[in-house]
């Protein structure tokens, strides 16, 4: 077979994902970019272009910076507990104990449920009065909080949701890269007289970093795209204290129907995820180690 014959072959085993790809990714962003430049066609009256009109508008509106300020908060609350809980509990069933089968069958089952049903679950728990949270606490003595419905206090439920329902996925792929590990390691170690924690530090955990990229990435990609939850717990309130980007962009494009302003906000969405995946991959990928 000749090289231009072999590039050929090449280039048609890439074409049917490379369509998929342009279909459903970059032709998208490039339509969404090109709609934020115009404003939103209504009835008879065809879109028009207003140039960075729309962008000024964002500048000025406060719904919008509170639910970035709200998503920041929620990616930082999120993010560092999901990964550090997925990792303990796959250094914990991948050792040797009892029961082993069934600890993993449980840190697994909340991934493999709906959102929608993991949050009416979860609405139980946070009813006022008769919750199952309200009646732990009311037997500990401490009065009767409405969790979703305090400003002090609805993000926070949210991102408890969240971690309950991530760290089961997170920690499979923790627990398939440990599984992957020669024993000879921790036998020499232990031969050197190295401690679990010292071993765990220098040898395991660097052994991890292209999991806990991967990893990284998906968290922060679920952190900005999180809106299933928000829908049936708390609709953004109360006084926009829940309201996420991707739940502001559903309302702007499907409640108010301004699909020009919702455009510019996903395009904002769309920077702040491809400039956090460039900084992840810049600098963490630099302290990757493969095996």
């Amino acid at each position: 077979m000749t090289r231009q014959m072999q590039w050929l072959y090449g280039w048609l085993l890439v074409l049917p994902a490379a369509a998929l790809l342009a279909l459903f990714t970059h032709y998208p962003a490039i339509a969404t970019a090109w709609h934020s430049f115009h404003s939103t066609p209504k009835g008879a009256r065809p879109a028009v272009f207003v140039g960075g009109d729309n962008y000024r508008l964002l500048v000025d509106d406060p719904i919008f910076w509170q639910s970035l300020t709200n998503n920041l908060w929620y990616a930082l609350g999120t993010i560092p507990a999901s990964i550090g809980l997925a990792l303990l509990m796959a250094t914990w069933v991948n050792g040797r104990l009892p029961g082993r089968g069934f600890l993993r069958l449980a840190f697994f089952t909340p991934t493999i449920l709906p959102m929608i049903a993991v949050a009416n679950i979860w609405l139980f728990f946070y009813t006022p009065e008769y919750g199952l949270l309200e009646q732990i606490t009311k037997g500990l003595g401490f009065a009767s909080h409405n969790w979703l419905g305090s400003k002090g206090s609805a993000l926070g439920a949210l991102m408890v949701v969240a971690v309950w329902k991530e760290a089961g996925f997170f920690m499979i792929f923790y627990l398939a890269a440990l599984q992957s590990m020669s024993p000879n390691l921790a036998e020499a170690a232990a031969i050197e007289g190295a401690s679990r924690w010292y071993f765990f530090r220098r040898v395991t955990f660097p052994l991890l970093m292209p999991t806990t990229l991967f990893v990284l990435v998906n968290a922060v990609i679920n952190a900005f795209r999180m809106v299933d939850h928000v829908v049936v717990m708390t609709r953004g309130g109360p006084d926009n204290a829940t309201e996420l980007l991707l739940y502001y962009i559903y309302e702007i494009g499907f409640r108010f129907w301004d699909t020009a302003y919702a455009a510019v906000l996903t395009m904002v969405l769309l920077a702040i995820l491809g400039t956090v995946a460039l900084a992840q991959f810049w600098f963490i990928g630099r302290r990757v180690h493969y095996q």
